[in-house]
């Protein structure tokens, strides 16, 4: 059973790293919202390229890129496969880095030579434990997702398929629906379904202007492509850093709460040594007056 003095020695080592966990909070809240904001800024511009692709596959449904699906469907696409991997630097996130290490495996195991693109130090040393080869890895911090980060991994991505390397790609990464609920998203990048740009029946009536594309549908619509694929790639990094944001938070906040009950239990605890100790100092006293005046009285009759 420990003392006192050790179980006050555990409170104080509780207390410190409850600030640390506490810090921890709130750095994560702050990089967040920060996050958030800076992605508030520039989804006008990816939305607005999107909204000329649907603009354009409204004047022609017949146009042809090598960055989508032909009109048919889609054809059996055999070769190799390409995976961009979006982790965290370090852990203390609950499952965050887990659950995206866990989707990817799940797609390498149906295509076994697929490619591995990384960012982030986690997944990085995940595969290098497993000596699992990686194609790439992108070796700047996850912890700052921004636009030109995003293009050079979408060049480096683009390059490989427009060369035929890669008939398909994929991202996995986190995308966080509310404060509660973080959701590992595994999306085929390249190449795209011509449904995804599908225009609906209230658009399609009130698009009543024609368009003119010059030099053609297909040069505009590919020389698109790669701004409208960076700022996916770009979304995916924010998605990503404030899903692990979020989960750092959870994390931290579970800490704090453990925390106070293990404080408050061993508050409980050192009291009831302490009072323990306190009863016996008493009960020793006591007992000691006690010997003294018996010792007295016998000396007084003799």
């Amino acid at each position: 059973m420990p003392n006192a003095r050790e179980i006050r020695n555990r409170i104080s080592s509780i207390r410190e790293t409850r600030k640390i966990t506490n810090a921890m909070y709130l750095i994560s809240s702050t990089k967040m919202r920060k996050a958030k904001r800076e992605w508030d800024q520039t989804r006008p511009y990816f939305e607005a390229l999107r909204a000329e692709v649907k603009r354009i596959f409204r004047t022609s449904q017949n146009v042809e890129s090598r960055y989508f699906f032909p009109p048919e469907g889609e054809p059996p696409i055999r070769g190799t496969y390409g995976c961009l991997v979006i982790t965290a630097d370090k852990g203390l996130a609950g499952a965050y880095n887990q659950n995206v290490i866990r989707e990817a495996q799940r797609l390498m195991e149906g295509h076994p030579d697929m490619k591995l693109f990384v960012v982030g130090e986690y997944g990085r040393q995940f595969f290098m434990r497993r000596n699992v080869p990686i194609e790439r890895s992108f070796l700047y911090t996850a912890q700052n997702p921004t636009m030109q980060r995003a293009r050079e991994i979408s060049a480096e991505l683009l390059e490989r398929f427009d060369s035929g390397e890669l008939k398909k790609i994929f991202v996995v990464y986190t995308d966080i629906r509310n404060s509660l609920t973080e959701t590992v998203n595994s999306t085929r990048l390249l190449p795209f379904h011509r449904s995804t740009f599908a225009a609906r029946a209230d658009e399609k009536k009130r698009e009543e202007t024609t368009f003119e594309f010059l030099p053609s549908l297909t040069q505009v619509l590919d020389s698109i492509v790669p701004s409208y694929v960076s700022g996916f790639i770009y979304s995916a990094l924010i998605d990503s850093f404030c899903s692990e944001q979020n989960a750092r938070m959870s994390a931290m906040y579970t800490a704090n709460q453990n925390a106070e009950k293990m404080l408050d239990q061993l508050a409980l605890e050192y009291n009831r040594i302490r009072q323990a100790a306190i009863t016996q100092e008493i009960t020793e006293v006591a007992a000691g007056a006690r010997a003294q005046r018996e010792r007295k009285a016998r000396g007084n009759e003799s």
